[in-house]
Protein backbone atom coordinates (compact mmCIF):
# COMPACT_ATOMS: atom_id res chain seq x y z
CA UNK A 1 0.00 0.00 0.00
CA UNK A 2 2.73 2.12 0.65
CA UNK A 3 4.48 1.70 -2.44
CA UNK A 4 1.24 3.01 -4.05
CA UNK A 5 1.21 6.32 -1.94
CA UNK A 6 4.69 6.70 -3.08
CA UNK A 7 3.90 6.00 -6.73
CA UNK A 8 0.81 8.56 -6.60
CA UNK A 9 2.81 11.33 -5.05
CA UNK A 10 5.27 11.45 -7.19
CA UNK A 11 3.60 10.90 -10.24
CA UNK A 12 1.63 13.97 -9.08
CA UNK A 13 4.85 16.16 -8.49
CA UNK A 14 6.23 14.91 -11.63
CA UNK A 15 3.31 15.99 -13.52
CA UNK A 16 3.05 19.30 -11.06
CA UNK A 17 6.78 20.38 -12.18
CA UNK A 18 6.72 19.08 -15.86
CA UNK A 19 3.85 21.83 -16.11
CA UNK A 20 5.73 24.41 -14.81
CA UNK A 21 9.88 23.72 -14.94
CA UNK A 22 9.74 20.15 -16.66
CA UNK A 23 12.48 17.82 -14.98
CA UNK A 24 9.72 15.45 -13.59
CA UNK A 25 11.19 12.32 -14.38
CA UNK A 26 13.95 13.10 -11.34
CA UNK A 27 10.64 12.93 -9.11
CA UNK A 28 8.83 10.14 -10.73
CA UNK A 29 11.94 7.64 -11.56
CA UNK A 30 13.70 7.53 -8.65
CA UNK A 31 10.10 6.38 -6.63
CA UNK A 32 9.62 3.70 -8.70
CA UNK A 33 13.32 2.63 -8.46
CA UNK A 34 13.24 2.67 -4.56
CA UNK A 35 9.50 0.67 -4.44
CA UNK A 36 11.59 -2.11 -5.27
CA UNK A 37 11.55 -2.69 -9.02
CA UNK A 38 14.31 -3.09 -11.34
CA UNK A 39 16.24 -0.02 -12.86
CA UNK A 40 15.72 -1.37 -16.17
CA UNK A 41 12.02 -1.69 -15.33
CA UNK A 42 11.60 1.54 -13.52
CA UNK A 43 12.55 3.21 -16.08
CA UNK A 44 10.72 1.87 -18.63
CA UNK A 45 7.45 2.11 -16.66
CA UNK A 46 8.33 6.20 -15.85
CA UNK A 47 8.96 6.39 -19.88
CA UNK A 48 5.08 4.93 -20.00
CA UNK A 49 3.32 6.70 -17.32
CA UNK A 50 4.71 10.39 -18.43
CA UNK A 51 3.92 9.82 -22.14
CA UNK A 52 0.13 10.83 -21.88
CA UNK A 53 1.27 14.22 -20.65
CA UNK A 54 3.38 14.92 -23.71
CA UNK A 55 0.50 14.08 -25.77
CA UNK A 56 -1.51 16.45 -24.56
CA UNK A 57 1.51 19.08 -24.71
CA UNK A 58 0.89 18.25 -28.10
CA UNK A 59 -2.24 18.75 -28.84
CA UNK A 60 -2.29 22.20 -26.90
CA UNK A 61 1.07 23.23 -29.25
CA UNK A 62 -0.91 21.71 -32.68
CA UNK A 63 -1.26 25.43 -34.33
CA UNK A 64 2.49 26.32 -34.07
CA UNK A 65 3.48 22.27 -34.77
CA UNK A 66 1.04 22.78 -38.00
CA UNK A 67 3.03 25.67 -38.76
CA UNK A 68 6.20 24.18 -39.06
CA UNK A 69 4.88 20.97 -40.73
CA UNK A 70 7.96 20.59 -42.65
CA UNK A 71 10.48 20.34 -40.14
CA UNK A 72 8.12 18.53 -37.83
CA UNK A 73 8.00 15.85 -40.94
CA UNK A 74 11.71 16.21 -41.38
CA UNK A 75 12.98 15.38 -37.90
CA UNK A 76 9.62 13.00 -37.13
CA UNK A 77 11.83 9.66 -38.84
CA UNK A 78 15.67 10.35 -36.71
CA UNK A 79 12.99 10.88 -33.91
CA UNK A 80 11.21 7.45 -34.06
CA UNK A 81 14.46 5.40 -35.10
CA UNK A 82 16.46 6.44 -32.73
CA UNK A 83 13.95 6.39 -29.70
CA UNK A 84 13.66 2.90 -30.79
CA UNK A 85 17.00 1.80 -30.96
CA UNK A 86 17.92 3.66 -27.94
CA UNK A 87 15.24 1.59 -26.13
CA UNK A 88 16.22 -1.61 -27.49
CA UNK A 89 19.61 -1.01 -25.94
CA UNK A 90 18.07 -0.30 -21.96
CA UNK A 91 16.43 -3.46 -22.63
CA UNK A 92 19.54 -5.44 -23.46
CA UNK A 93 21.56 -3.63 -21.09
CA UNK A 94 22.17 -5.81 -17.84
CA UNK A 95 20.63 -5.10 -15.34
CA UNK A 96 23.94 -4.72 -13.09
CA UNK A 97 25.23 -2.23 -15.69
CA UNK A 98 22.10 -0.01 -15.95
CA UNK A 99 22.16 0.53 -12.35
CA UNK A 100 25.84 1.67 -12.36
CA UNK A 101 24.86 4.40 -15.36
CA UNK A 102 21.82 4.96 -13.84
CA UNK A 103 23.60 7.88 -11.21
CA UNK A 104 25.29 9.34 -14.17
CA UNK A 105 22.68 9.73 -16.27
CA UNK A 106 20.96 11.20 -13.27
CA UNK A 107 23.53 13.95 -12.99
CA UNK A 108 23.36 14.65 -16.65
CA UNK A 109 19.64 15.32 -16.35
CA UNK A 110 20.69 17.66 -13.48
CA UNK A 111 22.88 19.97 -15.78
CA UNK A 112 20.52 20.00 -18.66
CA UNK A 113 18.06 20.86 -16.15
CA UNK A 114 19.76 23.75 -14.53
CA UNK A 115 21.35 24.81 -18.42
CA UNK A 116 17.50 25.00 -19.01
CA UNK A 117 16.99 28.64 -18.69
CA UNK A 118 19.59 30.17 -20.31
CA UNK A 119 19.05 27.48 -23.69
CA UNK A 120 15.86 29.03 -23.58
CA UNK A 121 17.06 32.66 -23.68
CA UNK A 122 19.63 31.79 -26.48
CA UNK A 123 17.02 29.93 -28.52
CA UNK A 124 14.84 33.36 -28.16
CA UNK A 125 17.44 35.65 -29.11
CA UNK A 126 18.14 33.75 -32.12
CA UNK A 127 15.76 34.65 -34.08
CA UNK A 128 16.39 37.10 -37.06
CA UNK A 129 17.65 34.02 -39.28
CA UNK A 130 14.25 32.41 -41.05
CA UNK A 131 14.79 29.68 -43.15
CA UNK A 132 12.51 26.64 -43.13
CA UNK A 133 15.05 24.28 -44.56
CA UNK A 134 16.31 21.82 -42.32
CA UNK A 135 20.02 21.33 -42.56
CA UNK A 136 21.06 17.57 -43.13
CA UNK A 137 23.27 17.74 -40.21
CA UNK A 138 20.52 18.46 -37.68
CA UNK A 139 18.61 15.14 -38.71
CA UNK A 140 21.73 13.38 -37.62
CA UNK A 141 22.27 15.28 -34.28
CA UNK A 142 18.36 14.68 -33.88
CA UNK A 143 18.95 11.24 -34.28
CA UNK A 144 21.83 10.83 -31.72
CA UNK A 145 19.40 13.10 -28.86
CA UNK A 146 17.03 10.49 -29.77
CA UNK A 147 18.93 7.00 -29.03
CA UNK A 148 19.49 9.16 -25.43
CA UNK A 149 15.64 9.71 -25.40
CA UNK A 150 14.83 6.16 -25.76
CA UNK A 151 17.34 4.91 -23.55
CA UNK A 152 16.58 7.24 -20.59
CA UNK A 153 15.34 10.58 -21.84
CA UNK A 154 16.02 13.07 -18.87
CA UNK A 155 16.68 16.31 -20.45
CA UNK A 156 15.79 15.58 -24.30
CA UNK A 157 14.05 18.92 -24.53
CA UNK A 158 17.13 20.98 -23.23
CA UNK A 159 18.88 18.85 -26.24
CA UNK A 160 16.84 19.42 -28.78
CA UNK A 161 16.14 22.99 -28.16
CA UNK A 162 20.50 23.59 -27.90
CA UNK A 163 20.27 21.56 -30.98
CA UNK A 164 17.67 24.11 -33.20
CA UNK A 165 19.27 27.15 -31.81
CA UNK A 166 22.41 26.07 -33.21
CA UNK A 167 21.30 24.68 -36.48
CA UNK A 168 17.15 25.66 -37.10
CA UNK A 169 17.09 29.60 -35.20
CA UNK A 170 13.82 29.76 -33.94
CA UNK A 171 11.17 31.72 -32.50
CA UNK A 172 10.78 29.83 -28.70
CA UNK A 173 7.24 29.07 -28.83
CA UNK A 174 8.10 27.07 -32.23
CA UNK A 175 11.21 25.43 -30.92
CA UNK A 176 9.22 24.13 -28.08
CA UNK A 177 6.51 23.23 -30.12
CA UNK A 178 8.91 21.10 -32.32
CA UNK A 179 10.21 19.87 -29.04
CA UNK A 180 7.46 18.88 -27.30
CA UNK A 181 6.16 16.75 -30.06
CA UNK A 182 9.37 14.70 -31.02
CA UNK A 183 9.17 14.05 -27.19
CA UNK A 184 6.20 12.57 -27.76
CA UNK A 185 7.13 10.54 -30.99
CA UNK A 186 10.47 9.47 -29.10
CA UNK A 187 8.75 8.26 -25.76
CA UNK A 188 5.83 7.31 -27.45
CA UNK A 189 7.78 4.35 -29.88
CA UNK A 190 9.66 3.40 -26.99
CA UNK A 191 6.82 2.60 -24.56
CA UNK A 192 5.37 0.53 -26.88
CA UNK A 193 8.48 -1.56 -27.52
CA UNK A 194 9.01 -1.35 -23.49
CA UNK A 195 5.10 -2.45 -23.28
CA UNK A 196 5.70 -5.51 -26.32
CA UNK A 197 8.76 -6.70 -24.61
CA UNK A 198 6.69 -6.93 -20.71
CA UNK A 199 9.45 -4.81 -19.44
CA UNK A 200 6.74 -2.52 -17.88
CA UNK A 201 4.94 -2.47 -14.32
CA UNK A 202 1.66 -1.38 -16.27
CA UNK A 203 -0.17 -1.06 -12.97
CA UNK A 204 2.13 1.24 -11.03
CA UNK A 205 2.38 3.17 -15.08
CA UNK A 206 -1.82 3.55 -14.87
CA UNK A 207 -1.48 5.15 -11.36
CA UNK A 208 1.27 7.07 -12.18
CA UNK A 209 -0.02 8.53 -15.27
CA UNK A 210 -3.52 9.53 -13.82
CA UNK A 211 -1.73 11.19 -10.76
CA UNK A 212 0.81 13.07 -13.07
CA UNK A 213 -2.45 14.43 -15.51
CA UNK A 214 -3.93 15.72 -11.91
CA UNK A 215 -0.38 17.58 -11.11
CA UNK A 216 -0.11 18.76 -14.48
CA UNK A 217 -3.26 20.29 -14.11
CA UNK A 218 -2.43 21.67 -11.05
CA UNK A 219 0.96 22.82 -12.53
CA UNK A 220 -0.21 25.11 -15.12
CA UNK A 221 -2.40 26.91 -12.17
CA UNK A 222 0.34 27.18 -10.03
CA UNK A 223 2.24 28.25 -12.48
CA UNK A 224 1.20 31.89 -11.85
CA UNK A 225 1.76 32.07 -8.45
CA UNK A 226 5.57 29.72 -7.80
CA UNK A 227 8.89 30.46 -9.35
CA UNK A 228 10.13 27.91 -12.09
CA UNK A 229 13.37 29.01 -11.03
CA UNK A 230 13.05 28.27 -7.50
CA UNK A 231 11.02 24.77 -8.33
CA UNK A 232 13.91 23.93 -11.12
CA UNK A 233 17.01 24.20 -8.16
CA UNK A 234 14.03 22.48 -5.83
CA UNK A 235 13.86 19.77 -8.47
CA UNK A 236 18.18 19.50 -9.43
CA UNK A 237 18.63 19.28 -5.67
CA UNK A 238 16.31 16.28 -4.71
CA UNK A 239 18.03 14.71 -8.40
CA UNK A 240 21.49 15.15 -6.56
CA UNK A 241 20.82 13.62 -3.38
CA UNK A 242 19.69 10.73 -5.59
CA UNK A 243 22.43 10.10 -7.52
CA UNK A 244 24.74 10.33 -4.51
CA UNK A 245 22.63 8.03 -2.88
CA UNK A 246 22.66 5.44 -5.93
CA UNK A 247 26.50 5.92 -6.37
CA UNK A 248 27.00 5.20 -2.49
CA UNK A 249 24.88 2.08 -2.85
CA UNK A 250 26.76 0.65 -6.26
CA UNK A 251 30.54 1.20 -4.72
Amino acid sequence: MAGFILIIIAGFAAGFVNAMAGGGSLLSFPALLFGGRSAVVANATNTVALWPGSLASVWAYRPHILARRDQAIALATPSVIGGLLGSILLIHTPERAFRVIVPYLILLACVLLLAQGPVAQWVAQRTTVTSRRTPPFLWVIQFLISIYGGYFGAGIGILMLAAMAIFLPEDLQYANALKVLFAMLINGIAMLYFIVVGAVDLVAAGIMAGASLVGGYAGAHAAQRISPRLLRALVVGFGLLVALRLLSTTE
